[in-house]
């Protein structure tokens, strides 16, 4: 019985992509997760979270908004509809990571990995509409969003890197340090998540259940956390040129400073005038690009060169050419 080829190894055979290709396709993925993010920040600060008000149809006899739901249907099931464009990213850099050759394991499961994440947000996401809205759902699916986030950023890196075995740029101390910076981060995002769920912008313009905590005490929590990673960002910055580090982690962690002092500025303004929808999009979009931001900072403390090809693996020399044995006599 003949072998069956499955579709990919297939596509495989047929189309060779650049790595150019491959990390443009994986830096896309980055790209559409943050944008997912935003449009799902966009449904909640639009009170449109329930404008379909049940899932995985958007009313009981349409999988569509009808006329009559009006703007709010309209932007929950574009949301919804944008999940789709997000697979088809994501598909795409599967399938280049598989048609690069060699086949980069690694990167195709990274794909994987986003692939599956993408579908356990889109249930968490439809629990989150059949039940109104409970604030611990909601921050399950952002946190979920912030999983997906994070692979599609490790998939962007290491689409420019090798398969070999990872080696650090930087002393341990200075490594744990960064990665230090990473657990404050996450720390700091789910703190957000609390803030949104105790906060005025519940996602729906009827009574929906928050989560019982003084909303403006743990504002000031999450305040409190930023000045810690602001902190941990400028000691890692001034350990790492003490330490001699390379100039691609020193610049990852000026860039980060950089996007902590926007975010922060973004933050105070909405605080002090009120939390207008429009900035409190734009700190969602921050909270973004300080994740990604932060990531890029640990990954570029060490790297996997590349594999030696095969004739290279065992480090001794080709055997030379033999020659063609001289008749006798001559």
């Amino acid at each position: 019985m003949p072998n069956t080829l499955n579709p990919l190894e297939l596509i495989a055979r047929r189309w060779q992509p650049s790595a150019r290709f491959v990390r443009g396709a994986a830096l896309a993925t980055v790209v559409m997760a943050v944008l997912i993010v935003v449009t799902g920040g966009a449904v909640r600060l639009t009170e449109s979270g329930l404008g379909c008000p049940t899932w995985p149809r958007c009313t009981a006899d349409s999988l569509a908004p009808t006329a009559e739901m009006g703007v709010h249907g309209v932007i929950e099931f574009g949301n919804r509809l944008l999940t789709y464009v997000l697979c088809a990213f994501v598909g795409l850099a599967i399938v280049a990571a598989r048609s690069r050759s060699p086949w980069r394991h690694s990167l195709t499961r990274l794909g994987w990995y986003q692939f599956w994440l993408i579908a356990a947000n889109g249930i968490v996401g439809g629990i989150t509409v059949l039940t109104g809205l409970n604030p611990y759902i909601v921050s399950a699916h952002f946190l979920l969003s912030t999983a997906l986030l994070t692979v599609a950023t490790v998939m962007w890196h290491r689409s420019r890197e090798g398969d070999g075995p990872a080696r650090g740029l930087a002393p341990r101390p200075v490594r744990q340090l960064a990665w230090l910076l990473v657990g404050a981060t996450g720390v700091l995002t789910v703190l957000g998540t609390v803030v949104t769920g105790s906060g005025p912008h519940a996602g729906d313009a009827n009574r929906v259940h928050r989560i019982p905590i003084d909303w403006e005490k743990i504002t000031q929590l999450h305040v409190d956390f930023v000045f810690l990673v602001l902190g941990l960002s400028v000691a890692l910055w001034f350990v790492l040129r003490a330490v001699g580090a390379p100039a691609a982690p020193r610049a990852r962690t000026r860039d980060l400073l950089v996007v902590l002092v926007a975010q922060g500025a973004i933050g105070y303004v909405q605080y002090f005038t009120g939390l207008p929808e429009l900035v409190v999009g734009a700190h969602m979009l921050g909270s973004c690009l300080v994740w990604i931001a932060v990531l890029r900072v640990a990954l570029s403390l060490r790297e996997h060169p590349e594999l030696p090809a095969a004739g290279e693996a065992s480090g001794e020399p080709e055997a030379p050419e033999q020659q063609a044995p001289v008749p006798a006599g001559v």
